[in-house]
């Protein structure tokens, strides 16, 4: 007679088996790049063919008319500094504040543009800034821009680098 060993589980690989099949919860540890490769080649043809067409653009023939092209700004923009002790300078030039409207509507007339650059100190009140846009608004600028600094600080209270 011939005696056998039973294993616990019911013998031979039937306990490999059950050991194996108890981890079907474990995370698979391959990744499966074919349709990550799929996907890039080909966003790689839609920009191959796309990326010609928009350097290149479409050949028109653009119908001839009688309208004179639009003027090229070919003149400087007026620079006008307000200093932080209350001074007005138009360019390099200070400018009494009772003769500024007049002088900027002698300015506004001789120039084409009317774009003017308003640089202010940070410690100059707002009013006083108003006021000044408020002559050249009055003086015939109309295209005010807003000279500022890089780098101030950004609305959650840090500085950008």
């Amino acid at each position: 007679m011939a005696a056998h060993t039973i294993q616990p589980g019911g013998g031979g690989n039937t306990g490999r088996r059950r050991r194996r099949g108890s981890g079907g919860a474990r995370p698979m540890s391959e990744i499966n790049v074919t349709p990550f490769v799929d996907v890039m080649l080909v966003l790689l043809i839609i920009f191959m063919v796309a990326a010609p067409l928009l350097t290149a653009g479409v050949p028109i023939e653009l119908p001839e008319t009688a309208a004179a092209p639009l003027p090229q700004e070919q003149e400087e923009p007026l620079a006008l500094t307000v200093a932080a002790d209350g001074r007005v300078l138009i360019g390099s030039q200070e400018v009494p504040r009772d003769e500024l409207l007049p002088r900027l509507r002698a300015i506004a007339g001789e120039r084409q543009g009317d774009k003017v650059f308003l640089r202010a100190d940070g410690t100059v009140p707002y009013s006083d800034v108003m006021v000044v846009m408020g002559a050249l608004n009055a003086g015939g600028f109309r295209n005010i821009g807003l000279v500022t600094d890089a780098g101030g600080p950004t609305l959650d209270g840090t500085a950008e680098e």
